[in-house]
C-alpha cells in the first residue's frame, strides 16, 4: 500500500491570509515526503474559498521546486473546462519541470455552481462525455502529432509542446463512480481514483468490485491499471479517547459546507458560504458524529492501521490521505504526523 496526500488551500475565512493558507499546505507536502508518502494531490475548484484551487498546475509547478522525491498529482482537472491542447501541453510541462514526477487525475466535475460559470450552464452530469473525448486525445497530443473531429472540440494536427519525460505519458487516473467509468478507464489504460465520501467501508467494497468487474472485462489490456481510494483522515493519541470527536466535527462542518455549495440557494460572500445548519440534517444520519467516526477514516493509529490493512487486502495499490476537514493547521499537522509515525512503517 502506497501514501499520497490530498489537500487544497482549505480557507473558513478571512482571519488568515491566503499566503498563509498557501505557507501552510507546503509546510503539509514537505511532512508527507520526510514522511514516505509517494504523491500530493491538488484538485481544482472555482470561486469557492473552503477548496481554493483555481488551477492546480501551478501549484504543483512550485511544489516541484520545494520538493526532491514527492510525485505532484492533479487531484483533478475538471474536463470541459479543459481544451485538450491546454491540457496536454501544461501536463507535459508539469512533468519536465518536475523531472518526471508528474501525475495526471482527470474528473467530470461535480459542481453545479462551477459549471454555470465556466460550461454556460450545462449539467455537470453531462461532464462525462467530455471526459471521455478528453483523455485519448490528450494521450495522443503528448505522444506526438494529432488532429481532432470530435463533438465538443475540433483542430487540425497538433501536439503538446514541450514533450514529457515520462513516456509514452505520465500516469493518467480517472475519478470513477459509476461501472461506465471505470470500464472507460481500464479499457484506456487509466488508473481510477475513487471515494466513498460519507459511505462506510461497503462502499470501498462495492468500489472495488467495480473497479475488478472492469478488469476482468478487459483482458486485451495487458498491464493491470492502479486504483486509489481517497478518504478524510483524522487520527487522535489512544489516550484521548474523545479524540475522535474533533475530527467528526471537522468532517462534518466540511459536508454542510459542501452542501450549501452543491445544494443550497443562497448567494455566497466573496467567496465564502456558511455550513448549512445541523438541524437541517435532522433526517441524514450519515452527518452524525457517531457515524462519521466510522465513514471517515478516523480513529486511533491502531483502529487506522485496521482498516487500511482491509482495503490493502481487497486489492487498493493506494490510500489518499485527505486533509481536507476545517480544522486548524495545527491539528492537521499532528494528525499527519501521527499517521506518519505510527501508521505508514506498518506498511513498509
Amino acid at each position: 500500500m502506497r501514501f499520497s496526500l490530498f489537500l487544497h488551500l482549505e480557507r473558513w475565512d478571512d482571519s488568515i491570509s491566503p499566503e498563509q493558507h498557501w505557507n501552510n499546505l507546503v509546510e503539509l507536502v514537505k511532512l508527507a515526503e520526510a514522511g514516505g508518502f509517494g504523491t500530493v494531490w491538488i484538485g481544482e475548484h472555482h470561486s469557492m474559498e473552503f477548496v481554493s484551487s483555481p488551477s492546480p498546475m501551478p501549484q504543483l509547478a512550485y511544489l516541484a521546486s520545494q520538493t526532491s522525491t514527492i510525485r505532484l498529482g492533479s487531484g483533478t482537472i475538471i474536463a470541459p473546462f479543459w481544451h485538450p491542447l491546454r491540457a496536454a501541453g501544461e501536463i507535459a510541462l508539469l512533468d519536465v519541470i518536475s523531472g518526471g514526477r508528474a501525475e495526471v487525475g482527470i474528473a467530470r466535475g461535480a459542481y453545479q455552481f462551477e459549471f454555470n460559470r465556466l460550461a454556460d450552464g450545462m449539467a455537470a452530469a453531462d461532464g462525462g462525455e467530455y471526459l471521455r473525448e478528453l483523455v485519448p486525445a490528450v494521450q495522443k497530443l503528448l505522444q506526438g502529432d494529432y488532429a481532432h473531429e470530435g463533438k465538443h472540440w475540433q483542430f487540425p494536427l497538433s501536439t503538446a509542446v514541450p514533450k514529457p519525460i515520462q513516456q509514452p505519458t505520465p500516469p493518467i487516473w480517472l475519478a470513477a463512480r459509476s461501472p461506465e467509468t471505470h470500464d472507460f478507464a481500464v479499457a484506456n489504460g487509466c488508473n481510477v481514483q475513487v471515494t466513498p465520501l460519507m459511505k462506510d467501508d461497503r462502499e470501498v467494497e462495492d468500489l472495488m468490485e467495480k473497479f475488478n468487474t472492469a478488469i476482468a472485462a478487459h483482458p486485451e489490456v495487458e498491464k493491470r491499471p492502479e486504483i486509489m481510494v481517497l478518504r478524510h483522515t483524522y487520527l487522535h493519541s489512544p489516550r484521548d479517547p474523545e479524540g475522535w470527536k474533533v475530527g467528526a466535527n471537522g468532517v462534518n462542518k466540511y459536508y454542510r459546507t459542501f452542501s450549501s455549495w452543491a445544494f443550497g440557494k443562497r448567494d455566497h460572500e466573496n467567496g465564502f458560504l456558511d455550513p448549512t445548519p445541523e438541524e437541517n440534517f435532522a433526517d441524514r444520519p450519515e452527518f452524525e458524529l457517531e457515524a462519521l467516526h466510522k465513514s471517515a477514516m478516523i480513529g486511533t493509529p491502531d483502529e487506522v492501521t485496521k482498516r487500511i490493512r482491509h482495503y490493502e487486502d481487497l486489492g487498493y495499490d493506494e490510500y489518499s490521505f485527505w486533509s481536507d476537514n476545517a480544522l486548524t493547521h495545527e491539528e492537521k499537522k499532528a494528525s499527519l504526523q501521527l499517521f506518519i509515525d505510527e501508521v505508514v512503517p506498518n506498511f513498509r
